[in-house]
This record gives C-alpha cells, sequence and structure tokens, in this order.
C-alpha cells in the first residue's frame, strides 16, 4: 500500500490543529492535518437545525490579545461584534456591559445575602485587583503573533514597557494558585454565598483564573454567522497555501521510531513532524516505541504514567431549544450570554459529596433516590445559556429564538446511566427539569412555546471530539496536571518526550480555552520550523 510523506502531519483539527496547519502551510511546508469529524473546529462548532443556528462548543471567542493578532497574521478578516455577559440570580439579572457594572453585581449579592454585606465588599476588592492584573496579562498584542523584526514600535513603544509589569503580574497569579473554594472559605462565611460565586467553575478552579470572570466576559466578541467561523476561515487559508485535509480518518497506531502513523482504513503516513492536538491519553495508548533507545523509552513510560493516571476536566450536558417566542422576548430579560442561578441557595454538597456516594453505590441506590439527586442538582444548579440570534439575528427564523442551556456535568454519572440502560428515562428527566424551572424562574413563557428540543451529553462530547472523559477545556484541577499548565513556561507546553513529536490544544495548558488553543498551535508549528 502507498505511504504519503509530509514534513509534518497535525493530527486534530480543533483550533489548534487548525492554527498550527496554517502557520505551517503559510510557511510553504507540505502539511496533511487529520481530522475523526467530517468538518474541523472541535468544540469551535455552529450548526444549523430547522433553520436555527447553535454554537456546539464555545457559546463566545475571548480575544485575550491573541486572537485578532493572529487573524492579522494570516490574512483573515471576520467580522465580529461584542457578546456582552448577564448574570442572574433568582428574579435579578445585571448585564455586565462595563467595568463598572461590577458595582451592580456587587449589589445584587447584598440583596440576597445582606448579612455579608463586608464579605462581599472584601471579595469585590479582590475582584477589581484581579481585573487590573488581566488588564496586564491580556493588555497588549501576544508577542508571539507581531514580526518582531519589523514592528520596532511594538517593541519600544509596547513590549518592553509591559514586561515588568507581567512580570509582577505572574507572581500575583502564582500567589493565588489554590482551589478557589478553599479561598473562598476564608473570605465568605455563608456557605451558600460561597456556592452561588465557586458554582460558576470547574471544581477547584485556581483562584486567579476563577475570579478573573469579570475581565473575560467584557471580552468576549462573536462572530457574525456563528463562533464556526473561525474554523472556516483558517481551513480556507490552510487550502489556498497548499495543505491537505483529510477528514472523517482516525489514527489508530503511531510508530514513532520509523515516524508512521496508520488509521483505521490501513492507510500509513510518513512524517517528519507529527503534531498531537488530540486527545493525549490516546496518542500514549497508541505509539509504538520498539527499537527507539532505553533511556527515550523510559522518558516516554514515565509521561504515559502521568498522562493515565489524570483525567480530563468537567464535562457540560447541553440543552438545544427551538423557541416559538421573538428574540425580543429574551433580550428584555438579558444579554445572548446568560449565567443564570435560579436559586440563591447553593448547590452544597449535591455536586461533590453527594454525587460520589451516589457513584460509589450505584448499584444499590434505588432510582428515587438518582431522581431526587436530580431534582435537587438542577434546582440549585448555574445555568450557561447562550442565546445566538440576540447576537446575529441570521441565526433564528424571523420570530423564533434558539437558546443553548448548559451545566456542567460529571462524565461518570452518564457512563453509569448509560450501563444501566436508563439514558432514555435520564435524559427525558434532565431536560424536562431544566425546562420547568426556567420556566418558574426567569422565562415564564419559555416551555408553552417550545416547538422541538434535542440535547447533547458529555458521552456524546467524548464521542465526538474524542477528549477523555467528555472533558472541554483541559485537565481536571482535581488532580496533578501531567502537562506544563503556567502561563509563563507555556513555551514548554508542547514538548513531549517522542521522538519528533509535538503536542497542542485542550490538552496542553490549563486552563483552556480558545486563546490557549491557538498559542499553542502556534507554539508548535513554532518548534517544527526551528528544526527545519
Amino acid at each position: 500500500m502507498r505511504t504519503n510523506s509530509y514534513h509534518t502531519i497535525i493530527v486534530g483539527g480543533g483550533i489548534a490543529g487548525l492554527t498550527a496547519a496554517a502557520y505551517l502551510t503559510k510557511a510553504g511546508k507540505s502539511v496533511l492535518l487529520i481530522e475523526k469529524n467530517e468538518v474541523c473546529g472541535g468544540l469551535v462548532n455552529t450548526f444549523w437545525h430547522n433553520g436555527f443556528g447553535f454554537d456546539a462548543g464555545v457559546r463566545a471567542l475571548e480575544d485575550a490579545g491573541i486572537i485578532a493578532p493572529m487573524l492579522s497574521q494570516l490574512g483573515i478578516t471576520l467580522e465580529m461584534v461584542p457578546s456582552p455577559v448577564s448574570i442572574g440570580l433568582q428574579g435579578d439579572v445585571v448585564n455586565i456591559d462595563t467595568v463598572h457594572d461590577i458595582a451592580h453585581y456587587r449589589d445584587m449579592l447584598i440583596k440576597h445575602y445582606p448579612q455579608n454585606a463586608h464579605e462581599i465588599d472584601a471579595l469585590m476588592k479582590v475582584i477589581r485587583a484581579i481585573m487590573k492584573d488581566m488588564e496586564v496579562l491580556y493588555g497588549i498584542e501576544n508577542p508571539l503573533f507581531k514580526d518582531l523584526k519589523k514592528d520596532l514600535g511594538y517593541i519600544f513603544k509596547k513590549l518592553l514597557p509591559w514586561l515588568p509589569k507581567f512580570i509582577l503580574t505572574i507572581g500575583r497569579i502564582n500567589r493565588m494558585n489554590r482551589p478557589v473554594e478553599e479561598f473562598l472559605d476564608t473570605l465568605l462565611s455563608n456557605s451558600a454565598l460561597r456556592d452561588i460565586i465557586a458554582q460558576h467553575f470547574f471544581k477547584k478552579t485556581p483562584t486567579f483564573f476563577a475570579l478573573s470572570y469579570m475581565s473575560l466576559f467584557l471580552d468576549y466578541h462573536y462572530p457574525k454567522g456563528g463562533v464556526g467561523k473561525l474554523p472556516e476561515a483558517i481551513t480556507q487559508k490552510i487550502l489556498a497555501w497548499g495543505g491537505h485535509i483529510r477528514t472523517q480518518t482516525t489514527i489508530r497506531e503511531v510508530w514513532a521510531h520509523s515516524q508512521t502513523l496508520i488509521d483505521t482504513h490501513g492507510a500509513s503516513y510518513t512524517y517528519e513532524n507529527l503534531i498531537w492536538a488530540a486527545d493525549l491519553k490516546t496518542l500514549y495508548r497508541i505509539t509504538h516505541t520498539d527499537h527507539l533507545p532505553a533511556s527515550t523509552v523510559q522518558k516516554i513510560e514515565k509521561q504515559k504514567e502521568a498522562v493515565m493516571r489524570s483525567r480530563g476536566s468537567d464535562s457540560i450536558f447541553s440543552l438545544f431549544l427551538e423557541v416559538d417566542l421573538p428574540v425580543e422576548y429574551f433580550g428584555a430579560i438579558a444579554h445572548g450570554h446568560f449565567f443564570y442561578t435560579p436559586s440563591p441557595q447553593g448547590l452544597g454538597q449535591t455536586y461533590t459529596r453527594e454525587l460520589e456516594t451516589l457513584l460509589l453505590a450505584w448499584e444499590s441506590t434505588p432510582q428515587e433516590e438518582l431522581w431526587a439527586w436530580l431534582e435537587r442538582y438542577i434546582e440549585l444548579n448555574t445555568f450557561e445559556i447562550a442565546i445566538p440570534a440576540l447576537k446575529d439575528p441570521i441565526l433564528a427564523p424571523q420570530g423564533q429564538t434558539g437558546l443553548v442551556v448548559s451545566l456542567l456535568a460529571e462524565y461518570e454519572l452518564f457512563v453509569k446511566v448509560e450501563q444501566s440502560n436508563l439514558q432514555t428515562l435520564f435524559k427525558e428527566r434532565l431536560e424536562s427539569k431544566i425546562i420547568e424551572v426556567l420556566t418558574r424562574s426567569i422565562f415564564p413563557k419559555l416551555k408553552a412555546h417550545i416547538l422541538h428540543q434535542f440535547s447533547f451529553s458529555p458521552l456524546g462530547i467524548a464521542q465526538r471530539v474524542a477528549s477523555s472523559e467528555g472533558a472541554v477545556t483541559g485537565w481536571s484541577f482535581e488532580y496533578p496536571s501531567p502537562v506544563v499548565n503556567k502561563i509563563q513556561f507555556s513555551d514548554r507546553s508542547v514538548l513531549t518526550p517522542i521522538p519528533r513529536v509535538f503536542q497542542a490544544g485542550q490538552w496542553a495548558y490549563s486552563p483552556a480555552g480558545v486563546p490557549m488553543s491557538i498559542l499553542t498551535g502556534k507554539l508548535a508549528s513554532d518548534r517544527v520550523l526551528k528544526h527545519a
């Protein structure tokens, strides 16, 4: 069988893989990008259903000083609109349009927890300090995406004055690296208030990145036509520069010594360089180390053990609703990106100890207890609600609206549900309860106007993007990270012990997201070009 040879093969057509492929094809290298799905983009994806445009993964794009300069370097023009965020608690909603709206957020919290007013003020002081640090962290265009030899003005007017501030900011970030739950324990005496803050984030998210959410909200933008326009534009550039993209293809074996890949159809490919922008556990699971030096094999096995011992971050459950109500109905309540908590009681132990007990005693737990737990979980949770047509009216039929309602979800729970053949009933109860809670609390007309509904679980995410445990951002903060996870060392995050193999994407840096996926894709391509 004919073997296809390339300077660089990239496995994984998410944003990281696309970024690496774009820069390498722009540099004139022979590149093959391999993607398991029909289209590239991964969790940056927009799809259409019954005339509604839905974003399947990320709901908006955070620039972070990375996306805009990357688009400029690649010669890509995307029409972007602001994607303002609202935060709601019970019947109250605060729109976060400017930095000054943090005062309204404070007032909303004090309204619900008046006895903790002084503690809330202390929390706001911390958030404001972090917002100033975020202005430094992402305050200039990332130098990795600038031609420093040609842009001396950037070096002397922006980069050099910024570097001392950046170094000081990194020090403060490192000092706020403990889990946000632990930090809030020292600041807030009200457990419900602590929950209301913490349940916006993945379990044990580092304090700095958790409490930077106000800054992130102000940096959200949305491409006209949906977030999927970003991978579409990068894909077009790759093809225009002579790159090759092979979709609906899965790699089943990596032979490190011969630098050969074999896909599930039996086709083989040889590479000078391999950039793995897919699930890292899969890479180590399918890599053969025969004929490599013993010292190299030892390093690979050590890293493999660390990767396999870790687990992916929290996953999400998403409910897609097609509603016979105009966007104005929803726009009068909140912005098109809405974090909403229906109850000020807080999750408490519902998503931690109660769920752990439920999973450990799964076989002996009566179904009634499962349904009772599910009721509590939905009643007390925080929802991320995206309304694409509030950002771009073409994303819904006239007079109608599409909603995506998401919440954090434990992958192992859905595995247990499927193993018990309860998936249909569980999904029905979960969807029904979400609709009931939202109708009763914030969107009173919702239930009566639903035209169609469907959902996507952590198992679906794992199947579609092949991420371990259905993770959506990277490694879980509950376990030691097997990869570089400090921003000041991000240049090392693309290295692996496997010869001529680099890594990029959602697994390479935590917390991840689109900017870090782009950053690691660019870092991986730079490493390849440096050794070319």
